[in-house]
């Protein structure tokens, strides 16, 4: 059985690091991140062009009808640059709009966010880090929802919202258009200035039902999960990456740092606890897509395990370094910065773990 990927997908993966590396170095992220709206309009039709935001949009809404592990190699490279903007919201209201199985608004919506013409995004946790569907507060009566979703990627720029809310039926998605009646967005000073977060509040705003209920849902939730994990793998490379090279320029007591025991023993106990965890997004993004009734819990492992693990290789890392490592002018603060997000977007690792040994029945 061949576990890995194909030709096609080793080319995708090879043309996004390629662009990233030419359009996007840590200059350019330093420049987005420091702007206004965190977001390059110009960097974003780059990656449109490359067919990102259509790759798992069905090929009869204009996209490649592609698969979640190619978006979540996508997100990967993405995580290895700390490339800035809202591919993560746009991403998942990608997956709402396809899982619901509702026609119009996927033919309405879908090829004009393949083709980068709107810009799409999610609204799901709520207040007190309650991410569980269950545990939302939001709710729509007569088609008005009324609510507060603290931490929404990108929502002033967004064109289309995704909102996770109770109705009459329990859980299930709504649509909201850029300015709807009663919507109100306040910016926020977040940790991550890559991936920037608004607070959103509703009040007897309109909304459309989406489909698919509490099911599309947590389909979504589950390929959040698993983009998270992608990312942060990316990120964790990174880190690792920029170490090792520095641990072999840095010369201390007349030799390279990188000749210590006390530091080649770490990197490479990071390497070796890095370099697996890949099988777990891997597997949760296939199973995704081929093993449906597993994807929720591989999708919770992936993501605890992963966000944790880029913190802990941040909080390494940014040791090994010395205090340059803790410094603004230093790059490594860009990818310490994601590795906040990925540990509280969605839900902490040890709530996706709790999820975890709940579904496997323990």
């Amino acid at each position: 059985m061949d576990f890995g990927l194909s030709a096609d997908q080793v080319l995708l993966k090879d043309t996004v690091k390629r662009f990233l590396e030419e359009q996007c170095p840590t200059p350019r992220v330093r420049a987005i991140m420091e702007s206004d709206s965190g977001h390059d309009p110009k960097l974003w039709q780059g990656l449109v062009d490359l067919g990102l935001t259509g790759l798992i949009v069905p090929v009869e809404h204009g996209g490649s009808g592609l698969e979640l592990l190619d978006l979540a190699l996508v997100a990967e490279e993405l995580g290895y640059a700390a490339c800035p903007g809202p591919f993560l919201g746009s991403a998942l209201a990608t997956v709402a709009l396809i899982e619901s199985g509702a026609a119009a608004p996927a033919g309405a919506w879908l090829p004009r966010m393949a083709s980068g013409e709107a810009l799409a995004t999610v609204a799901f946790g709520e207040e007190e880090s309650r991410w569980s569907p269950v545990e939302m507060t939001a709710q729509v009566k007569a088609g008005k929802l009324s609510g507060v979703k603290p931490l929404v990627p990108y929502a002033g720029t967004a064109d289309l919202m995704v909102v996770a809310a109770r109705g009459e039926q329990g859980p299930g998605l709504w649509l909201i258009e850029r300015g709807a009646p009663g919507l109100e967005i306040s910016s926020l000073k977040v940790i991550d200035m890559t991936r920037r977060v608004e607070s959103v509040t509703f009040r007897d705003t309109p909304a459309k039902p989406l489909g698919g209920a509490a099911t599309a849902l947590q389909r979504v939730i589950d390929a959040g999960c698993i983009l998270i994990a992608a990312d942060a793998y990316g990120g964790c490379r990174r880190c690792l990456n920029m170490t090792v090279e520095y641990a072999m320029q840095r010369e201390q007591f007349g030799q390279k740092i990188g000749a210590f025991q006390a530091v080649k023993h770490q990197l490479a106990n990071l390497a070796t606890e890095i370099e697996p965890s890949l099988s777990l997004y891997w597997y949760a993004a296939h199973a995704f897509d081929h093993i449906k009734d597993q994807c929720e819990r591989h999708a919770a492992l992936a993501k605890a395990h992963l966000s944790e693990l880029y913190d802990r290789v941040m909080r390494d890392t940014t040791e090994l370094h010395g205090g340059i490592g803790f410094t603004w002018e230093f790059d490594l603060h860009l990818w310490f910065r994601r590795a906040v997000f990925d540990r509280g977007f969605l839900g902490e690792a040890n709530y996706h773990r709790q999820r975890a040994a709940d579904l496997a029945g323990w």
